[in-house]
């Protein structure tokens, strides 16, 4: 990533106006992409728009403390790089619903909280006893690709079904993110085309919502009563939706995530790094930085909201503006911080019509898996190695998670309770197949540094 000349290093502090300003733009580079998160989840548990405003709320406070945490030399990597929401815990998060569905959402997020609690305790032990430099060997694009291919392109339903419930609005966000974002010079518009298209969607459905062409049964229809009902100020923020809840399954589920976190955080750090004109990161400061996303997502399980992994959108907004000051990424990490106590503005997020987020879906859900593709050209995909192992991990990925779904109760019966729930969840989890396929076949067959990508 080539960045222009810095305006502020790391260590530079700029005047409080011009801190608080560009604070605000990582808060808005962030905002789509993050608040997204909770919106696939939410009506996934069947939350009410309460809930969900709720929930939004919690995952904008979880961020900006994750972020504190990142940027401090001493707890974390001390790089000016935002912790936003996770889309690697998107698949074994809704293996966690599917596995508590009949108790409620706030069953389900007590699940949730408990094993991001043990996994973030365990990530951070990983990351500051220094374990995650032995690790990091086993982990080549050969690796990284497979594994976020079938994040993004097993979410292809969730997308397509969001979509489908109205076409034509999910068309129009897909077409004014690719125009805001490929068309258009204005490099603004480029930066928050997500965010503009939601905006301009969800503005249509307004519009046609007060015109009474979208009525209460429309699935474009917004339901601005929800936001008048939402309290001003929210003060439940410790546990908001009970003390965590702790299951092997959940568990072993979510540490599908956390390996796919730590994979894209420390190609993250190097990013960020030549963005911001450092040199590359020493092994120490990777290793407090995975540490302090474990913190942050084990305080996130606590906060009740989802997890937390270093954010690419933030790192090529330093590449663009030559503003790498790790003071401003605070500032956007308490401007965080202070909206999530503001009821109003996750009521008013809540509000968004599932055609909107559908047609988000698309685009993001289709580049993180092009991404995959992208990480693989770091290592040689002409080899006939590498094609035949990253094509038995992808395939297997789409593959053995239904097979898996059908076939719980036979898990049970020959593992057992507790093991069978376990590895059921892992193999009902695409990133998971895709991880465990592609690290067994990049450890053990043969290959050059070259070829894996080292």
């Amino acid at each position: 990533m080539m960045s222009r000349m810095i305006v502020f290093h790391v260590d530079e502090k700029p005047s409080l106006s011009l801190t608080i300003l560009a604070g605000a733009q990582h808060v808005l580079t962030l905002f789509g992409a993050t608040t997204l998160v909770p919106l696939i989840f939410g009506p996934a548990m069947r939350m009410s728009e309460e809930q969900i405003a709720t929930f939004i709320c919690c995952v904008y406070f979880g961020m900006g403390v994750a972020t504190l945490i990142q940027t401090w030399p001493r707890t974390g990597s001390g790089l000016p790089i935002v912790q936003g929401s996770s889309f690697s815990f998107i698949p074994p998060i809704m293996t966690i619903i599917g596995l508590y569905e009949v108790d409620g959402p706030n069953v389900i997020m007590q699940y949730v909280g408990g094993s991001l609690l043990i996994g973030g305790i365990g990530l951070a032990l990983i990351g500051y006893t220094g374990i995650v430099g032995k690790i990091r060997k086993l982990i080549t694009p050969i690796v990284i690709g497979p594994t976020i291919m079938a994040i993004g392109f097993s979410l292809a339903g969730t997308a397509v079904d969001n979509a489908s419930s109205y076409w034509p609005v999910a068309i129009l966000t897909v077409v004014v993110v690719f125009f805001c974002g490929l068309a258009s010079k204005n490099k603004y518009s480029q930066i928050f085309c997500v965010l503009i298209a939601i905006a301009s969607a969800y503005l249509t459905c307004l519009i046609f919502t007060m015109a009474g062409v979208f009525t209460g049964e429309h699935s474009a229809y917004v339901d601005i009563a929800s936001i008048s009902n939402a309290p001003w100020f929210r003060g439940d923020i410790i546990m908001p939706w009970g003390p965590p809840k702790f299951s092997v399954a959940a568990i072993g589920a979510v540490a599908a995530g956390f390996l796919c976190v730590m994979i894209e955080s420390i190609g993250d750090y190097h990013s960020c790094a030549i963005a911001a004109g450092m040199n590359s990161p020493s092994e120490k400061q990777i290793s407090r930085g995975i540490g302090a996303e474990g913190v942050g997502c084990a305080l996130s399980g606590m906060l009740g909201s989802v997890g937390t992994t270093s954010y690419t959108e933030n790192i090529g907004l330093i590449a663009i503006t030559g503003v790498a000051s790790r003071h401003v990424v605070r500032a956007g990490a308490v401007i965080l911080i202070i909206i999530s106590f503001v009821g109003k503005i996750g009521a008013l997020i809540a509000t968004i019509p599932k055609p909107v987020i559908g047609g988000a879906y698309i685009t993001l859900f289709g580049t993180i898996g092009a991404i995959g593709i992208q990480t693989l050209l770091r290592g040689n995909m002409r080899s006939q190695r590498n094609v035949m192992i990253v094509g038995f991990a992808f395939l297997m990925s789409q593959g053995i998670p239904g097979w898996a779904d059908a076939n719980q109760a036979q898990f049970v019966t020959a593992l057992g309770e507790t093991m069978g729930s376990t590895i059921w969840a892992i193999m009902k989890t695409p990133m998971a197949v895709a991880a465990i396929c592609a690290v067994m076949g990049d450890s053990l067959i043969p290959g050059t540094d070259e070829e894996r990508g080292i």
